[in-house]
Formats: structure tokens, C-alpha cells, sequence
């Protein structure tokens, strides 16, 4: 007890813990040292780390564990203050024993040994940090963390105001200088798909493929907003093999561009200007768009609605304070707490499981074939065309605006140094963003 050292995180600390604090160590190393998405694995990562030291607190949720029959307390098995794992027995009694539904640690014992007890009455308060279905097993956020989780991302508050500020950083005119684009983007979403039957394939249920497979729209905020709805409790592994293979577009996205095309179709030349797209256009569009996509997908009205006034604030003129600040402290605000969260609902009790992994490379496969999905279309399209489209702009289809468009720029460059073809992928690259909302609203609407 001296110095309260009785009172530290050490003893409940393990293996998993660690090796978490290593993955998080990993994330910030990249961010930091390579640059890769540092604005999201940098808080990301530090997240991870806070919610991996025992007894800090900051991602807890209290429960009240009641005796699910009633009878005589024959023995305790987890003092307070003491954890324990998904199952493990609290206490006995003469009817049978009292088990935890989640993992956790006790934060008060409200019975002793030879007390009795009536069925329903509550025999602890425990803290865990497992996502847990409120009508099966409530609990109330008590830490930092966990409340910004509970009432930003479990409430999908925070998400849609990410498309919000998404909206306002975006600039659809590429897209609507050249509409062949928008089909490359809606393409790239066969990788939504393809993952999503690949999970239920593996063993995943519905709700979870679905927070699966839209980690290939490439679109961090889509990907939290359909986990929150459908699968809370694999949220941290979506999100972090989204925002990952985002940062690693650069390695993802080449290989299989240089698989489906030949030397002489990544080096098509495109004209680099593009057709001027007038101020009523950039103006008509985000409110056309709202309501012809939220009349046939209602349950994408929340990310849609938000991402098309966040594009309304940049291209009407008459708004220029509220563009700046979404496009400026807003979005750093939200970003702060979102990744945040994001990051502290991975413990290593919830991350260190075989469904993460699988999760993780069901990630890589929706990623790729989104890409390629965009690709041979574009090369099915010319076909028909009689101006011929680089193929290589449909992979950037996968959204991840604007690393995936910056991708093919490099590529084409390298392929024949006259091609420009950055604006060019811009279009695909913000319809694909679209195509993700969509996406997740079709998912929810059809799940949730």
C-alpha cells in the first residue's frame, strides 16, 4: 500500500496490452515518421494506448450485474476491484452461479456470503469497456471517452458532421465537367459487396459483413456510421482497417491497376482541360442530388444530407464564414474527438480476436476490388467510346479523396509524361464518396 501502489494498473496489465501499445506505437510511427494520414492514426493511435492501462478509466461503461434467479450467496469469487473475463463467475449461489456477460472488472459488490437474494436484484456494479447491446444489457458511459463514443459516435452525431465538413472541402466539378466518371465511382462500390459476401461466406452475420464491407468505399466516416448502427462492437477494427488501407492507397491501389491493364492502356492520353462547369451547375447539383438520392434512400439521409450542405456552404458564394469554418476549425474539432474515440474502443479484450484479423484482410479485398472494379469498367467503356478514358482513373473510384486521384497522377506520369490525370481521377474519386453513402444508407435501410 505504500504510495498507493496497490492501487496501480499493474496488476490487471497483460500480454495483450502490451502488444496493443505496440500496434498503437506502430500507427503513430507511421504517421510521424512517414506521413501517412498522421491528422487521423496519430490520435488514433494514442487512443489505443489510454484505453490499454488498466484502471485509467477512460473508456468505462457501468453496469448493474443482477442474479438471474434467486437464492443464498454461497461464495464470492471476484472481489472488488478485482477482473475478470467474459463469463467468469462473480459469485455463487445455492441456485447456481452468477456470471459476467462481458469482460470487466468489479467496481462495487453489493452482497456477502450467506445473504440472500431475489431474482433481478443487483449483485455488483462492474466497469468494462465492451460495446454491449443497450436493450440486452444496458449500461451508462463513465469515463471521458466513453461518453464522447456514447453520445458522438453511438448517437451517429459526429460522423455525418464529419461529411459535413467533407462537403465543404470537396469540389464536385471535376465529376460534373465529365458525368462518365460518376459510373467509375459507382463501380468502384462492387468491393462494398464482394467483402460483404465474403464475410457472411467466412461467418460473419449480416449486420457485421455489412460494417464490413463498407470499409471499401474507403470513406472513415461511412465506415463508423453503418458499424455504430449495425455492429458496434467491431467498430474499432473497421475503422482502423479503413483509415489504414486509406494511408496505404499508395500500395494497395497500383499493383492491381498494373494487373488488370496493359502498358498501353495506363499510357491513353486524356486532354487535360475539361469542360468548365458553371456556378449554377456546382449550386444545382449538391440540392438536386439531396433529394433525388434521400427520396430513394432514406436511411442515407443523415451522411448525405450533411455531406451536400457542407458542398452547398463552398459553391453558393453567400456562406464564405461558414465554409471556412467547416472546412477549417470544425473539421480538426471533429476529427479530435472521433479518432479519439475511435481509437479507445480498442482494449486488447475487444481487438485481439480472430474475427479482427479477418476483419482486417476482408478490408484489403474490398479495397482492391473496388479499384479494379473501377478499372474494368473503364476499360469496358472504351469499348464504346470513341475518345478513349485512361483506365487507370477508375481505380480511383475508391474514395479516399484525394490520395487515390494523387495515385494515378503518379502512375499516368510515369506511364507517358504528357498525361495530367489528377483532375481527371478527381471525378471518380468524389463520385466514389457518393457511392459509399449510398452504400451505408442501402445497408442500414435494409438492416438496421
Amino acid at each position: 500500500m505504500i504510495f498507493g501502489l496497490m492501487e496501480t494498473g499493474f496488476p490487471l496489465f497483460y500480454w495483450g496490452n502490451a502488444l496493443m501499445i505496440a500496434i498503437a506505437l506502430v500507427l503513430i510511427y507511421l504517421a510521424i515518421a512517414k506521413e501517412m494520414e498522421p491528422l487521423l492514426l496519430v490520435p488514433i493511435g494514442f487512443g489505443m494506448i489510454l484505453v490499454n492501462l488498466p484502471l485509467g478509466g477512460m473508456m468505462d461503461y457501468e453496469m448493474m450485474l443482477k442474479a438471474p434467479q434467486a437464492g443464498t450467496v454461497v461464495e464470492v469469487s471476484t472481489q472488488e476491484g478485482k477482473g475478470f473475463d467474459k463469463g467468469g463467475v462473480i459469485c455463487k449461489l445455492d441456485s447456481g452461479e452468477v456470471v459476467a456477460p462481458v469482460f470487466g472488472r468489479v467496481d462495487k459488490l453489493n452482497v456477502e456470503q450467506g445473504q440472500h437474494v431475489e431474482k433481478g436484484q443487483v449483485i455488483a456494479s462492474i466497469l468494462t469497456m465492451e460495446q454491449t447491446d443497450q436493450a440486452v444489457l444496458p449500461s451508462r458511459p463513465v469515463g471521458l471517452l466513453s461518453r464522447i463514443f456514447q453520445f458522438g459516435v453511438m448517437w451517429q452525431i459526429l460522423p455525418p458532421l464529419m461529411f459535413l465538413c467533407l462537403g465543404a472541402l470537396t469540389d464536385f466539378g471535376p465529376m460534373l465537367a465529365n458525368p462518365k466518371t460518376l459510373l467509375l465511382g459507382a463501380a468502384a462500390q462492387f468491393g462494398v459487396y464482394l467483402a460483404f459476401f465474403m464475410a457472411l461466406f467466412v461467418g460473419f452475420s449480416l449486420p457485421e459483413a455489412a460494417s464490413i464491407g463498407i470499409i471499401g468505399g474507403a470513406e472513415g466516416p461511412t465506415t463508423i456510421y453503418v458499424s455504430s448502427v449495425l455492429a458496434p462492437h467491431i467498430i474499432g477494427a473497421t475503422a482502423v482497417a479503413c483509415y489504414s488501407y486509406m494511408a496505404l492507397v499508395p500500395i494497395i491501389i497500383p499493383p492491381v491497376i498494373r494487373l488488370l491493364t496493359t502498358k498501353k492502356e495506363r499510357g491513353i492520353f486524356m486532354k487535360p482541360s475539361m469542360r468548365k462547369v458553371s456556378k449554377l451547375e456546382k449550386i444545382l447539383f449538391p440540392l438536386i442530388t439531396a433529394i433525388i438520392v434521400i427520396l430513394i434512400v432514406p436511411t442515407s439521409a443523415a451522411l448525405m444530407g450533411c455531406f451536400m450542405i457542407g458542398n452547398l456552404f463552398k459553391e453558393c458564394g453567400v456562406t464564405e464564414r461558414l465554409n471556412k469554418t467547416a472546412q477549417t476549425t470544425f473539421v480538426d474539432l471533429i476529427t479530435i474527438f472521433l479518432t479519439l474515440a475511435i481509437g479507445a474502443s480498442m482494449p486488447a479484450q475487444n481487438f485481439l480476436q480472430s474475427k479482427t484479423l479477418l476483419v482486417l484482410v476482408l478490408g484489403v479485398v474490398s479495397f482492391a476490388a473496388a479499384a479494379g472494379a473501377g478499372v474494368l469498367l473503364a476499360k469496358f467503356m472504351n469499348l464504346f467510346l470513341k475518345e478513349k478514358i485512361n483506365p487507370m482513373i477508375g481505380g480511383a473510384g475508391v474514395s479516399a479523396v484525394p490520395m487515390s486521384a494523387r495515385v494515378v497522377q503518379v502512375m499516368g506520369q510515369k506511364e507517358n509524361p504528357k498525361n495530367f490525370l489528377l483532375m481527371h481521377a478527381m471525378g471518380p474519386n468524389v463520385a466514389g464518396a457518393i457511392g459509399a453513402a449510398i452504400a451505408g444508407g442501402v445497408f442500414i435501410g435494409i438492416l438496421g
